[in-house]
């Protein structure tokens, strides 16, 4: 299998990196093919200045960005909970590189109108999402609602992705044991391409 993963922490050295390595070293023992890109090592602007109105060009992370996705089978994004969402700078990515014609393509009318109506160009492909919350989750989903929607439904769903979630935590000054527990069950997914 084809998997790309995005480690969607800027900061690559704290648990959220452990799982990335983790997910990722497992995968290659398997023979899986993989592609990784950290957030914190891709240089652009995930700033849209003029929203959708006008078309920024993509800097070369964001052009690599989708050439990964397009040539994944599997999309893995890991990333933190951040004020009941993720991480700013992770949909700035998506907000740059999620594109129609890229990510999605609206059906338009006889005249040319774009209609409510899109296809899915990433339809058949699945996507992992893991997430580590300084909180417990269920916790989270009860006071303030579904944190990974967003990510989940509103733009990989969007997009074509069949998507799971697995959610740690709460994930700061975790007992050894308890992390080696959570690594060990990434590893699993990580050999199972899933």
């Amino acid at each position: 299998m084809k998997i790309y993963i995005l480690l969607g922490h800027p900061d690559g050295s704290g648990f959220c990196g452990e799982m990335a390595k983790t997910y990722e070293e497992s995968a290659k023992t398997a023979g899986h093919e993989v592609r990784r890109q950290n957030i914190g090592d891709m240089q652009f602007d995930p700033i849209l200045h003029k929203g959708y109105r006008v078309l920024q060009p993509l800097e070369p992370d964001l052009v690599t960005f989708q050439e990964n996705i397009s040539w994944a089978d599997h999309f893995v994004v890991i990333h933190p909970v951040w004020w009941v969402g993720m991480p700013a700078i992770l949909k700035g990515l998506f907000d740059r590189a999620w594109l129609p014609g890229s990510a999605f393509r609206y059906i338009k009318t006889k005249e040319g109108k774009r209609t409510i109506f899109w296809h899915r160009l990433y339809r058949g492909k699945t996507a992992r999402i893991i997430i580590a919350s300084g909180t417990n989750p269920w916790l989270v989903r009860l006071l303030p609602g579904n944190v990974n929607a967003q990510l989940k439904w509103g733009i990989l769903w969007f997009a074509g992705f069949a998507t799971r979630s697995t959610w740690f935590g709460p994930s700061e000054n975790i007992p050894e044991s308890k992390k080696q527990k959570w690594l060990l069950k990434i590893a699993a997914l990580g050999r199972l391409g899933r």
